[in-house]
């Protein structure tokens, strides 16, 4: 019996960052896992890990098509039995021409499918299985949704340092700090949170993750406070080994943020694109993570500007003053995210796979 081919179809780079990446290199484990074949189509510009951690995986990388029938000649070219796209920028007619091809397709999606038609879709923000949090355009309602962070893909090197229970409150007077806002940080976050972190005043011991050289030689020039300190560092595979060293984490409220709550980190979130705003909201109305706004408006100037950072160095402040708060946002986290979610998608996609072929799951 041939092992299950399974295709993940998605782009990475300084300008889309490396969240589609991610999630689909979490899942695309999983499958490793189980012995079915992997391979990526699409791009990998200037992340270095992430083209390393794919050699080492044996995953070979594919150009992306970009139309229906371009993904439909690359998944018989390949013959692939599965075909996973996770991208706000393909043409949504591609899972219906998958799914008339015979290839069972998985549509990775953040509250809105896009009218795709796929066998399977995966929503794993938070509040996403309840009613106000499904897709609202073209939601399924036949149960091919998998919803909320019960399915949150994350990857072999977050689910083994999970804790096996939540950290307790470290009662440090000068709390170490990580701050990270995505593989390439984007939209330039790491800078304007940055100064407000240091601008608190409150003594830290403060490790940046710095993306890109622009990013590194504007962060160099920042001057530290009185028991302050400011380390700057490259992207890293021990990312998760660092937020288990932290006291505090600031990030992005992307894909990392399933990551934090599994490792039952207490963080600070930034809502850094629209995409990210109604699960920002979401985490931080429950209690998961602490919220510091969205960031053009942290990073805007005049009298604006200045009020929006005021307010976040005032939650920061309180946060690295009160380890029992800090402890409080790390047990909810840690019981809301167990690190199973991928399990679960990869099952689902191998049902489908085996109700299509009649050959049962590996």
């Amino acid at each position: 019996m041939n092992p299950p081919r399974i295709g993940l179809r998605c782009d990475a780079g300084p300008h889309t960052g490396v969240g589609h990446l991610v999630r689909c290199l979490a899942l695309g484990g999983e499958f490793l896992a189980r012995g079915a074949r992997v391979e990526l189509f699409g791009t990998v510009d200037r992340v270095g890990w992430a083209a390393a951690h794919l050699a080492t995986c044996g995953i070979p990388v594919h150009p992306g098509p970009d139309t229906p029938a371009g993904l439909v000649e690359a998944a018989r070219t390949h013959t692939l039995d599965a075909l996973v796209l996770d991208s706000y920028e393909l043409d949504p007619a591609g899972a219906g021409a998958l799914r008339a091809a015979g290839v069972v397709t998985l549509a990775v999606v953040d509250g809105d499918t896009r009218g795709q038609d796929a066998d399977l879709y995966l929503d794993q923000n938070f509040g996403a299985d309840t009613p106000e949090g499904q897709p609202t355009a073209g939601a399924p309602g036949d149960g091919r949704l998998l919803a909320g962070v019960r399915y949150a893909l994350l990857r072999d090197t977050v689910t083994a340092a999970r804790p096996a229970t939540p950290p307790p409150a470290n009662p440090a007077p000068r709390p170490r700090v990580l701050a990270f806002f995505g593989g390439t940080d984007a939209v330039g976050a790491a800078p304007v949170l940055t100064r407000v972190l240091l601008g608190t005043g409150h003594p830290m011991a403060l490790t940046v993750v710095v993306a890109r050289p622009e990013i590194e030689a504007e962060l160099s020039r920042v001057g530290t406070g009185r028991g302050q300190s400011l380390h700057l560092v490259a992207p890293t595979d021990a990312l998760p080994a660092l937020i288990g060293a932290a006291d505090l984490v600031v990030s992005a409220a992307g894909t990392s943020t399933w990551e934090l709550c599994c490792l039952g980190a207490p963080a600070a979130l930034v809502c850094v694109v629209d995409n990210q705003r109604d699960a920002y909201r979401r985490v931080v109305a429950h209690g998961l993570a602490a919220g510091l706004g969205e960031l053009p408006e942290l990073a805007a100037p005049g009298l604006a500007g200045r009020a929006a950072r005021a307010d976040a160095a005032r939650t920061l402040r309180t946060l690295l003053a009160s380890p029992r708060r800090r402890a409080a946002l790390a047990a909810r986290a840690w019981a809301t995210v167990d690190g199973r979610g991928r399990q679960r998608v990869a099952e689902a996609v191998l049902t489908r796979i085996a109700d299509r072929t009649g050959v049962l799951n590996p």
